[in-house]
């Protein structure tokens, strides 16, 4: 299967180890679909976009989510970002990209993010949003879609993520993922249409 472009340095690749290790399949392909979601629409949209960091930012942004990274009391994104200044101090990154890295993880669950300010953390915040809930998916090309899927499957995404939530949401009531559970997203999961996206060849007639 031919392989999406993506950064292919060494600290990206990485991430990607780290992610393999660590997340159940349906996290990590989240986290790589999301990805190219977010860079397929930074392209689209002509923002300035450091690939590298939106690439391991995006191959991050659930870390926190995974148990032995989990914090007791902090939000899964900010255990996420810290983790994301940790690996990328390893890296070798400068204090500021470092800083970065953990910014773009924070803000990916916010509402609205300026891509003035932040493109990177605005292009994670709509391609999770996709991902997850399927907002505003007319504004992706179908055949980015189609090839996006094709390559990562969303495989038992809403079960793995919706139990993720739930177990934040009881631990940590006052949590963003709290909320995003009383407002439903196990639903939205369910209703993505993205769930409905057909593999190459078996798109209906």
């Amino acid at each position: 299967m031919t392989e999406l472009p993506r950064p292919r340095t060494a600290v990206a690749q990485a991430a990607v180890e780290v992610g393999r290790a660590y997340y159940p399949p349906a996290l990590f392909n989240h986290c790589l679909r999301s990805y190219h979601f977010a860079a397929d629409a930074g392209r689209r949209l002509g923002l300035d976009v450091d690939d590298e960091l939106l690439f391991v930012a995006a191959l991050l942004h659930d870390i926190g989510l995974v148990a032995v990274f989990d914090s007791a009391t902090e939000p899964f994104e900010i255990s996420g970002g810290h983790l994301a200044e940790v690996f990328t101090w390893g890296a070798g990154w400068p204090e500021a990209r470092r800083r970065r890295a953990g910014e773009v993880i924070v803000r990916h669950m916010e509402d609205d993010v300026d891509p003035a300010v932040d493109p990177e953390g605005h292009l994670l915040e709509i391609a999770t949003g996709l991902d997850v809930s399927g907002r505003n998916s007319q504004q992706w090309p179908r055949t980015t879609l189609v090839e996006v899927l094709h390559r990562y499957p969303r495989l038992d995404l809403t079960d793995v993520f919706a139990g993720c939530f739930d177990e934040q949401a009881r631990r940590k009531p006052d949590s963003l993922a709290a909320g995003f559970v009383r407002s439903g997203i196990r639903a939205r999961l369910e209703t993505n249409p993205l769930n409905d996206v057909q593999p190459f060849g078996d798109e209906p007639s």
